[in-house]
């Protein structure tokens, strides 16, 4: 093992071996290098004041080279915040500004101690680094029933952990906090579990209320009062996108530095907060009482992405530092709220008229992108074949009976149109026997 993979471990060890424990073996070797040619580099950087040959790019006239052909598209920057390699972790300014929004966005997070993000190419990175960190075979992910599908492919297929699931919803339609302590404390034997919470819930689009938070929260203190490491994961992707009944914050900021056992990890992004799919811009954050161990972990999530992608685009990272310093950035995000806000009070007010009763029931929902349909009469995949092909509406069908409709990319106006073609299809379906 390398000597910095060592110290780190060792610091790590001293501060909270329960969290030393969690580490994958993967995990535990990684580092990131502090010497050869980044470090040299960096003090050439510094040193270099005739010439600094250290550089992987190209100087002309003392700016990185560029073509003009794209330059002129990008005018707007400076080519020095365009063209050169963007640290491994991400551009600093960006990564305080991000922490400076985490702790607006979410108050619960004032006094309790957390890392400072490392910016991920965007959140299924943030979740490979996560899973490449403390996830490999013989543990076990903890994810409710509802959950998005790439789960499998990065902690299951990718690192051979086991898969296991609890029902989301609870008899009176709540969140299963009973379930996810059970899932939990089932893991006693094993000492470690792998919790990761996603909410808004993809596919369902359900965020827990405040009373619900707490009693996930419980959940989690109960396994680490039982002696099970918990590796306590939030995927925040749809972030923000609370439109009623539902915590507005994260749990992270709850679970951070709640117990010697759990260790938070918050992944979240740019993608869906900000409308900014495309540009590929994450962050991974660790919470845990100890700035050492904090620290140490860092270098170890840095270490992977180095080893991996080696850093994350520039541009896209200029470009969202460039909005969340604007003075017209909360307005326009607020803009874009109430349009998907208006949106899921349009589906749930077309839903509840009782119009298309006997075809299906729906999930709670009260934030994200989703809603899902219970399907009483047909087959989803079914009925979402003859809604593609017959009425050219595009659903997921996600079991027998389960159908997700994103109504987060349907114009409000549509959306009761959409509804009763989907219930047309049921109806054919049930024609067809």
């Amino acid at each position: 093992m390398h000597k910095l993979a060592t110290e780190l471990n060792q610091i790590i060890q001293n501060e909270n071996p329960h969290v030393f424990e969690m580490l994958s073996d993967l995990g535990k070797q990684m580092y990131f290098p502090t010497e050869g040619i980044l470090s040299q580099s960096a003090e050439a950087k510094n040193k270099a004041f005739k010439f600094n040959a250290t550089i992987g790019t190209a100087i002309e006239k003392g700016k990185p080279m560029h073509l003009k052909v794209i330059q002129d598209k990008l005018s707007a920057y400076n080519p020095s915040d365009l063209y050169p390699y963007a640290p491994p972790a991400g551009k600093p300014e960006l990564r305080k500004e991000w922490r400076k929004k985490m702790l607006v966005d979410n108050p619960a997070l004032e006094g309790q101690t957390f890392s400072n993000p490392i910016v991920t190419n965007a959140l299924t990175h943030g979740l490979s680094i996560t899973a490449d960190l403390f996830a490999e075979k013989g543990d076990t992910l903890i994810i409710p029933d509802q959950n998005w599908e790439n789960y499998d492919m990065v902690f299951n297929i990718r690192r051979g952990t086991t898969i296991t699931t609890y029902p989301l919803y609870d008899e009176n339609g709540l969140f299963n906090a009973n379930g996810l302590r059970e899932a939990i404390l089932a893991q006693k034997g094993h000492g470690k579990a792998i919790v990761l919470l996603n909410f808004p819930n993809n596919p369902t689009g359900y965020t827990p209320n405040a009373q619900e938070g707490a009693s996930i929260v419980q959940a989690i203190l109960d396994g680490a009062n039982a002696g099970v490491n918990v590796v306590a994961i939030t995927d925040d992707a749809y972030f923000s996108l609370f439109f009623e009944d539902s915590l507005t914050e994260s749990l992270f900021g709850a679970l951070s530095n709640i117990h010697e056992r759990v260790l938070a990890v918050k992944v979240d992004g740019a993608t869906k907060e900000e409308y900014v799919w495309g540009f590929r811009v994450g962050f991974i954050t660790f919470g845990n009482k100890s700035e050492a161990l904090l620290k140490a972990l860092e270098e170890k999530a840095i270490g992977i992405i180095r080893a991996t992608i080696s850093s994350g685009p520039h541009p896209s990272q200029t470009f969202l530092l460039d909005a969340l310093k604007s003075p017209e950035f909360v307005t326009q995000r607020q803009e874009k709220f109430d349009i998907m806000k208006n949106r899921a009070n349009k589906v749930k007010e077309v839903l509840d008229s009782s119009k298309f009763e006997d075809a299906w029931d729906y999930y709670p929902f009260n934030s994200g992108y989703f809603m899902c349909l219970k399907l009483k009469t047909t087959n989803a995949e079914q009925v979402r074949q003859v809604a593609l092909e017959k009425y050219g509406v595009g659903t997921i069908s996600l079991s027998d009976t389960d159908l997700r409709v994103a109504f987060s990319c349907i114009e409000e106006e549509d959306i009761e149109e959409m509804f009763h073609l989907i219930y047309d299809a049921v109806k054919d379906v049930e024609k067809q026997g």
